[in-house]
């Protein structure tokens, strides 16, 4: 397997509902590890805590989450965003809505100075996402 790099998110016990959550906006297989799996008995960390979760999708993305540690909250993610782009804007803005459900639009999906339609949202559980659908080639 090449080296990659990819997005892995931490949440306060809602690794789960947000891994469903992305599944439902980008499709794709869902692999949910708990720390109950591996054996812990609780109550730290919980049996039923995400200790991994992996969110393939069939256009390639790989989202990777976990519950953080009780003893060691986490917090919202701060100083970083994840970024979809590419050139099927219609795609990008289903991915954008679907995002954008219950979350805060920051910069709504249009078309920038750059040519490209982009839009920034928060979602509900506190990531933030860049969307850039690329302007069509001449």
């Amino acid at each position: 397997m090449p080296v990659q790099m990819n997005p892995y998110l931490h949440f306060e016990n809602r690794a789960r509902e947000a891994m469903e959550f992305y599944r439902s906006v980008l499709g794709g297989e869902l692999q949910v590890m708990t720390f109950g799996d591996r054996g812990a008995e609780g109550p730290v960390p919980p049996p039923d805590g995400v200790m991994h979760a992996y969110l393939g999708t069939p256009d390639g993305f790989a989202l990777m989450a976990s519950d953080g540690d009780p003893q060691r909250p986490v917090g919202p993610p701060s100083g970083i965003s994840v970024s979809l782009s590419g050139d099927d804007p219609d795609k990008l803005r289903g991915f954008f809505a679907g995002l954008a459900e219950g979350g805060v639009v920051d910069v709504p999906m249009e078309k920038q100075m750059w040519g490209d339609e982009f839009g920034q949202l928060t979602d509900r559980f506190g990531v933030r996402w860049l969307v850039n659908a690329s302007a069509p080639t001449t």
